[in-house]
């Protein structure tokens, strides 16, 4: 199998939330794991705020931080070019979305153009519902968003 890794799920691996064993399971068994330069900004945002608002320490962000980047290190990571852009810029078939779920997707479909079918690691309700309506493949299959 092989996945577009979204923030949404990234971030509950790192978080640890649920569903986090499914989300481990899901990375660990994938032949590729592709991302965006998007997800990793987010990630590490995420911890960021996680250490502002109290719920991780500092040692804890550096830790899972490294953690992060060591497993990241092993993926495929897309960069924003203009392709993408221009593609993100475009009506999908949910409109309105987001401007950062409009990238996540764009990075998806260019991931598919590259190495064939693309399952969407997500938990985001919004990027699971739009990837649905482009016939894109979603994990988890159930929705696990709040």
């Amino acid at each position: 199998m092989i996945l577009y890794a979204e923030s949404s799920a990234i971030l509950a691996w790192l978080l640890d939330e649920d569903p986090v064993e499914d989300i481990r399971a899901a990375l660990a068994d994938a032949e590729l794991v592709i991302t965006s330069d998007l997800t990793l900004i987010e990630c590490d945002r995420g911890l960021i705020q996680a250490r502002a608002r109290g719920r991780l320490s500092e040692s804890e962000v550096i830790s899972r931080a490294s953690q992060f980047r060591q497993t990241a290190h092993h993926w495929a990571c897309l960069a924003l070019e203009p392709e993408i852009a221009d593609r993100a810029k475009a009506p999908f078939p949910t409109e309105p979305i987001r401007t950062l779920d409009a990238l996540h997707l764009a990075f998806v479909l260019a991931a598919q153009s590259l190495v064939g079918t693309t399952r969407v690691l997500t938990l985001d309700h919004r990027i699971r519902e739009s990837a649905l309506a482009l016939g894109l493949e979603i994990f988890p299959e159930s929705d696990q968003s709040a």
